[in-house]
């Protein structure tokens, strides 16, 4: 009985350890990983990101977990580092699919998580709220342990995940700050140094901030940068824009205005929901007097009034950058106002942040950013709190997420170079990579389905790459269209009429107009009867016809759509 017993333990610590990556490696954003052993799996964050310029249309992207689906009585539960939509936004998508399988976070990041939900009006899920030091047990193989670090945002998590086949530790989004603000702990690097001590299999951590040399700027600092605006702007109105997330920067502003004697205004309707959620909760702590209504701010003089709101990203629907353009009825931008972006680019916002800038200088405003005073603290580590990382956990395999392949690469050589990890045991992933553990080996193993999904309205995943490419010719080239009338007795034309939309006005290209319905009769005459026949051969053969002639014209090529009408 025993040596059965034996050899069952033998067999199952010999199967291997599966990490796969479903997003935020090779990227910036939707940030998801499972972890599989036998027949049991366990996820980590489900997150999303915003469109980029060439995805016309979409309103939000979120990573293809079709995998899960594919394995969904295997799931155990889904564990969450923290409350940004890079690590959260995807859970309704992901919910609508798995309602039954638990999920577990401290107690900001479920309640803005359960906010989301309730959006998509979703119900039956099932949240479980833990705290740092919780240690919570999934299925049969897996323990894990919440582990306090600093970030942005309150109630983030690293996890110490205990398998057959060893401890993964996953740093989620993190930095290590030595003052940080509202009676928040620094970073449990006690509790890290320990699990080093005893043996990490793998570490996963964030690469974001690689880059960038020394130590990131504590959280207090900000609040001195931020009182430096406050006391050089007495007399002028202050509109402060950052991230609706980052409740730490949201209770500096609500201190200092208190201190001031300012009233806060809300704007933005993200911005109102986090502060609402975060209050109820006692992650935001503020005097509930000193809040007005947007609409009731044209009472208040400039010097006792600050504004907060979305839009530090010049998001084009965001209420910051509405006000630039005007087009926010509650809010004028004058030339007693100052405006703070209290945030950092994010890569490939820089263009629309300039655009806001610059149309708030044009209203008289004046603007204060990051390039130009201490009123933004990243969230994520520098390269001397990845060093310190990397030296408490001293794991025996290293995977850097969290960040773009140069980012990951960076961090790889980081680790080699300290000596902490070998080159051959680093494993730089990207989507859909699976990398397969032993208690001494690391490999990759089979490829999974991964990449993107992109949401429009509705629509989750049904706006492909053909419907992307048709959106972006429509977008930069237009529409031509042709309607051709045919008798269905004798098969001649009736009508031929064609039309644009975004290719060329109609009334000034009158003689290209007629030479494309010209066109179009004369390759109709030519046609056999099979070819008359057959309606989508006809449409090929008008669309292929009118390319030609329409790029000789004009060298563009708008999208051509031929329709076919019998009476």
């Amino acid at each position: 009985m025993n040596n059965n017993n034996n050899k069952t333990k033998t067999k199952k610590a010999e199967l291997p350890l599966k990490i796969i990556f479903l997003g935020g490696v090779g990227e910036i954003g939707k940030n998801m990983a499972a972890i599989q052993y036998e027949d049991e799996i366990i996820v980590v964050d489900c997150g999303l990101t915003f469109p980029s310029v060439d995805m016309p249309g979409v309103d939000l992207v979120i990573p293809d977990f079709n995998f899960l689906l594919n394995n969904r009585e295997k799931v155990k539960g889904i564990l969450l580092t923290h409350g940004h939509e890079d690590h959260i936004g995807g859970m309704p998508y992901l919910l609508k699919e798995l309602t039954k399988v638990p999920v577990y976070g401290t107690s900001i990041t479920l309640a803005l998580t359960e906010s989301k939900l309730k959006e998509h009006r979703l119900d039956g899920y099932s949240l479980n709220s833990v705290r740092a030091k919780s240690i919570i047990h999934l299925g049969r193989f897996f323990k894990i342990e919440f582990v306090h670090l600093n970030h942005s945002i309150p109630g983030n998590c690293g996890m110490c995940i205990t398998t057959p086949v060893g401890v993964v530790f996953m740093t989620g989004d993190f930095k290590i700050d030595y003052q940080p603000i509202g009676g928040t702990a620094i970073a449990d690097l006690g509790r890290i140094a320990e699990i080093g001590n005893h043996g990490v299999l793998c570490l996963l951590s964030d690469s974001t901030n690689v880059e960038r040399n020394g130590h990131s700027l504590s959280e207090s600092a900000v609040g001195k940068g931020l009182n430096t605006v406050f006391l050089d702007n007495i007399e002028r109105r202050l509109i402060i824009a950052t991230f609706s997330s980052n409740i730490h920067r949201l209770q500096q502003i609500m201190d200092l205005a208190s201190k001031y004697k300012r009233r806060v205004a809300f704007s933005g309707r993200s911005m109102i929901n986090v502060a609402d959620i975060a209050s109820k909760i006692g992650e935001l702590k503020y005097d509930r007097d000193i809040i007005v209504d947007i609409d009731r701010i044209k009472d208040i003089p400039d010097g006792n009034l600050v504004i907060i709101t979305t839009g530090s990203q010049g998001e084009p629907m965001s209420a910051l950058t509405r006000m630039s353009n005007d087009e926010f009825n509650k809010v004028a931008i004058g030339d007693n106002d100052t405006i703070v972006l209290s945030s950092s680019p994010i890569p490939g916002n820089e263009k629309m942040i300039s655009t806001v800038i610059n149309n708030l200088y044009s209203k008289g405003a004046k603007v204060v950013y990051h390039s130009i005073a201490e009123i933004h603290a990243s969230g994520h580590a520098f390269l001397d709190e990845l060093r310190l990382m990397l030296a408490l956990v001293r794991p025996k395999f290293f995977i850097p997420v969290h960040g773009e392949y140069r980012h990951l690469q960076k961090h790889a050589n980081l680790a080699i170079d300290m000596g902490v990890v070998v080159k051959q045991n680093i494993f730089i992933p990207n989507l859909g990579d699976c990398v397969e553990f032993n208690k001494n080996t690391m490999q990759r193993g089979n490829q999974v389905q991964a990449g993107m999904l992109l949401v429009d309205g509705l629509g989750v995943g049904d706006v492909g790459t053909v419907v992307l490419r048709d959106r972006k010719l429509l977008s930069e080239d237009g529409l031509f269209v042709v309607v051709l009338g045919i008798d269905k007795h004798s098969q001649e034309i009736t009508a031929c009429e064609v039309t644009s939309r975004g290719f060329v006005y109609m009334k000034e290209t009158e003689d290209m107009i007629r030479g494309a319905k010209k066109l179009v009769t004369e390759v109709y005459s030519r046609l056999d009867q099979k070819e008359l026949a057959d309606w989508n051969l006809l449409k090929n053969i008008i669309r292929r016809e009118l390319k030609s002639f329409l790029f000789r014209k004009t060298h563009r090529n708008p999208m051509i759509l031929s329709m076919i009408l019998e009476s």
